[in-house]
């Protein structure tokens, strides 16, 4: 295909801002332009363009950038209030269908195959026209291809989110770690690391923001994509796309677009609800321990970048009646005791029951985790770890645990000890308790879910 003859850039410029792309960030319109439109077009330079780094200019890719967005001007109406799925290939190989991984979410494809962060500043538009109910994120591996540095990517990604947020400050977007790939892509692991720990740095303390680590997700111990998921090593298979699918589900879940039917769940004869599914009664905050307070206090003090975020608690507090504790760490929704992401990235707090437990019992409950979240379960006091095992450890060896799925925990408390298990695994055989206490649930990094959280106290 011939070049486009070059515009004046006087011209060029009012043309862009009209299309959503004006040199500053700004409000973007939501009125996406009719199909055929000239601004439909991929600018011929990067005078007056947004961000920085490449943008891609091969035939085929000006072909696909005017084919894409020409079909998607005939489906704005249909797709109003989307969850809108915003990225490159990796995206555009969900195809419209997306596989039929989200069954009853509406949902919108805006990806286009070979674009880079500074293409999506040019056509934030097809996203903010659709007004979303929620963004997903992924974008960043083909502007490491061309070379731009993680910091020029990042920096186009800040662009990119005030543009969106500006749009709706209320929106939720979920920003996904960009997934491993290969040297031989041009796409070394080392450069993706540096890339997506920008990205982080990027996100962090907004809480509109979920940061979903999809990295540790694929990365092999190397580092890179993994053949038997990723068989160019830059494209997900269906085994790949179900992972990712599954990584998505329990955020958009908490954020309530999907999975919003109540849990019918009775416990077993014999076994008492310490969770009502409805609220946190029953559940509150207790005053932090001095020794926890020291803790916190030495590690914040020899890593004051990586440490966590740790507030504090002087005065009991509960919750009762509460569909959430104030700070939103803790949310009961639909059966679920939801841990929320923090948007510190790590943060220590620790939900606790009111009551406490000094006879022999069996704990039951239910978990699932977002990719390397990390939590833990109290019993009594001592912290059993609730994580998503084979990421985050400690027990990386499981054979029965589910990724992104739900898990069951027994604790079988007896005589001072507790036998934990999961899915029939043991996790401690022997883990010794003091004669009483509280049972509680901690959050730290991602998204952990409870439910079912029961007790069958000994006769």
């Amino acid at each position: 295909m011939k070049p486009r003859p070059r515009l004046p850039l006087c011209l060029s410029l009012i043309l862009l801002a009209l299309a959503g792309v004006a040199p500053a960030v700004a409000a973007q319109t939501t009125v996406a332009p009719p199909a055929n439109d000239p601004r439909l077009e991929l600018p011929d330079t990067d005078d007056g363009l947004p961000g920085s780094g490449p943008i891609r200019r091969h035939d085929w890719f000006r072909n696909r950038w005017r084919e894409y967005r020409n079909k998607w001007t005939q489906r704005v109406a249909q797709d109003q209030g989307a969850v809108v799925f915003y990225g490159d290939s990796i995206t555009d190989g969900w195809n419209d269908d997306f596989a039929g991984l989200f069954p009853g979410l509406k949902k919108a494809n805006r990806g286009i195959s070979g674009d880079t962060t500074r293409g999506l500043l040019l056509r934030v538009s097809d996203v903010t026209a659709l007004h979303p109910r929620a963004v997903v994120l992924l974008i960043g591996t083909n502007d490491l291809e061309e070379q731009a540095t993680p910091e020029t990517v990042a920096g186009n990604l800040k662009l990119l989110l005030a543009t969106l947020q500006r749009s709706d400050p209320r929106l939720p977007i979920i920003v996904c770690q960009v997934f491993p790939s290969s040297p031989e892509k041009k796409r070394p692991p080392e450069k993706i690391k540096r890339l997506n720990e920008l990205y982080l740095e990027a996100v962090k303390g907004n809480p509109q923001i979920t940061f979903l680590e999809t990295w540790p997700l694929f990365a092999n111990a190397e580092g890179n994509a993994k053949p038997e998921e990723f068989p160019d090593l830059l494209h997900p298979n269906e085994i790949g796309y179900a992972k990712w699918a599954a990584a998505l589900r329990p955020v958009f879940a908490t954020l309530g677009l999907i999975e919003n039917e109540p849990d019918t769940f009775s416990p077993e004869p014999g076994f008492v609800s310490l969770f009502n599914g409805r609220d946190l009664t029953g559940w509150g905050y207790r005053p932090t321990s001095e020794a926890d307070r020291t803790s916190a206090k030495r590690w914040q003090a020899s890593d004051p970048t990586g440490a966590a975020a740790w507030p504090f608690v002087d005065e009991a507090v509960s919750f009762d009646g509460l569909t959430a504790s104030p700070d939103g760490r803790y949310v009961a929704r639909n059966g679920r005791l939801i841990v929320t992401t923090p948007p510190e990235y790590r943060k220590i707090q620790q939900l606790w029951t009111t009551r406490e437990f000094g006879e022999n019992f069996v704990l039951k409950l239910e978990f699932r985790a977002t990719p390397n979240a990390d939590s833990g379960v109290y019993v009594r006091g001592p912290q059993l770890q609730c994580r998503d095992y084979l990421l985050a450890g400690p027990y990386k060896q499981l054979r029965n645990y589910r990724p992104q799925d739900w898990n069951e925990i027994i604790v079988t408390v007896k005589d001072g000890v507790a036998h934990a298990t999961c899915n029939g695994e043991v996790l401690e055989a022997e883990m010794k308790l003091p004669a009483s206490g509280p049972i509680g649930v901690e959050g730290d990094r991602g998204q952990m879910e409870y439910r079912r959280i029961r007790v069958q106290l000994a006769p």
